[in-house]
């Protein structure tokens, strides 16, 4: 059972991505029928609640668990009791914020990149080489599962679709893949420093703070 779960697991987050684009598409159809800042933060709930708040709580309590001092054992007991920190608070007022005025700014297919760019960090966070950073939970059945060509092909494949995304600007679509593939990187990086490896709310995360830079990349680009 435990390698069917694996197994399951890897193509998962191989495919993430195709997630991202109908939960992008959605959003995008939303913001054509209420625009503006009301509709960016009307879709920031819809997100929310269409995916029971999961990476929001992985961003939560990665933000409080490497916000804390202490040894890896210590960051991974805050991430796990659940609770709501002042880094946790800030996290979300930023992300969320900054992804509601971004919504509001942006081409529809931006929003669609965004997403879609999202789900392909977990293929990054996930890549043969990274460990998890506990021996049960999501992180240990997905991390080290995925080829390295995996995260590349998404983003090549990322930074082509979003030439059009800008449409004043053909070169902003892609900077922006490239600007929140960067940050991913450091991310990820300092996450296995801080931690050892990943976790499921590492995940969320990630994913949470690809959307983040790629819509603000966009909407200063479309300004």
């Amino acid at each position: 059972m435990d390698h069917v779960d694996a197994r399951a697991g890897r193509r998962a987050i191989a495919v993430a991505p195709v997630v991202g684009v109908v939960l992008g598409l959605l959003v995008a159809a939303v913001l054509q029928g209420v625009p503006g800042l009301l509709g960016g933060f009307l879709c920031v709930g819809l997100v929310a609640l269409a995916t029971r708040g999961m990476h929001l709580d992985g961003l939560a309590d990665t933000a409080d668990g490497l916000g804390c001092y202490g040894p890896p054992e210590r960051a991974l007991a805050v991430m796990k009791e659940g609770g709501v920190g002042a880094f946790a608070v800030v996290a979300l007022i930023v992300v969320l914020g900054l992804q509601a005025v971004s919504l509001a700014s942006v081409h529809w297919g931006a929003v669609v990149v965004a997403f879609a760019a999202g789900r392909a960090a977990f293929s990054w966070c996930c890549r043969h080489g990274v460990p998890a950073a506990r021996p049960s939970g999501l992180g240990a059945l997905v991390a080290g599962s995925q080829p390295v060509y995996v995260p590349v092909g998404w983003l090549v494949f990322l930074g082509a679709v979003a030439i059009p995304v800008v449409p004043s600007r053909l070169w902003a679509g892609p900077l922006a893949v490239v600007v929140a593939a960067a940050v991913l990187v450091a991310f990820v990086a300092h996450v296995r420093r801080r931690l050892g490896g990943i976790t499921g709310d590492v995940l969320g995360a990630a994913c949470e703070l690809t959307v983040t830079v790629v819509l603000v990349v966009c909407s200063l680009a479309s300004s």
